[in-house]
């Protein structure tokens, strides 16, 4: 909101990427723009599917002169293939419970506040974030994220990506916690538990390997979804 009001003094078009507000911030979930009473302001706005709308792909949204101008010019859009129908009437179907059934966001809402809210409690650094995206900073190197995450995969059956260097500094670790508006109060607290338990693994240094772990490797074997699919017939 500070930014699009120096638009008053100054001459600029202003851009924002809005990944992790789009369908979880604002009355309708129309993003931080809605949310901060500023969306008129925005020039370009483009987020993705793949978070609020679990899917795939992304959108760009603006005047209809600039959207023509990259419709036709961008290097990148020229040789892009349309997202595959099914994908579209999903993503569609998605917008239209975010907008007839608003429960579903003060559901995740809540969801997102429990989960912060409890890492915060257990002594856990979450940083300043104000989104449902949640990330929990440690110290360690590539390799003991990877083995930590995937005992959280294996052993917990949660799911968490890391962010990791050359994004953030070498001896950092972020993982990223995405609550949805199914999970439940349960759900929670067994990820609360799972984050203390592997915790006190990465700090004794359970998790510390030479070699990045290989994530499709499953219970000693590597897995591999088609053999999986087709034994399994």
């Amino acid at each position: 909101k500070e930014i699009a009001a120096l638009k008053q003094k100054y001459t600029f078009r202003l851009l924002v990427d809005d990944a992790h507000g789009f369908g979880t911030l604002g009355k309708t979930g129309a993003g931080a723009g809605e949310e901060q009473n500023c969306q008129d302001e925005i020039d370009i706005y483009f987020s993705t599917f793949a978070k609020s709308m679990a899917s795939i792909g992304a959108f760009i949204a603006g005047d209809k002169t600039i959207i023509d101008y990259i419709r036709y010019n961008i290097r990148s859009q020229i040789f892009a293939k349309s997202l595959p129908m099914p994908l579209v009437l999903g993503n569609l179907k998605r917008l239209e419970l975010l907008r007839n059934n608003p429960s579903l966001k003060e559901k995740l809402w809540h969801n997102a506040t429990k989960l912060q809210k409890g890492l915060t409690e257990r002594g856990f650094d979450i940083g300043k974030t104000d989104s449902v995206v949640t990330p929990v900073y440690m110290k360690g190197d590539v390799p003991e994220a990877t083995a930590m995450v995937k005992d959280l995969r294996e052993n917990y059956s949660i799911f968490a990506s890391i962010v990791v260097y050359p994004v953030i500094p070498k001896g950092h670790i972020i993982y990223r916690l995405i609550p949805s508006a199914v999970h439940t109060d349960e759900d929670i607290e067994l990820t609360l538990n799972a984050f203390s338990e592997t915790k006190k693994k990465l700090d004794a240094g359970a998790y510390k390997m030479e070699k990045i772990p290989d994530m499709a490797d499953v219970g000693g074997k590597r897995f591999d979804y088609m053999t999986e699919k087709l034994k399994n017939k």
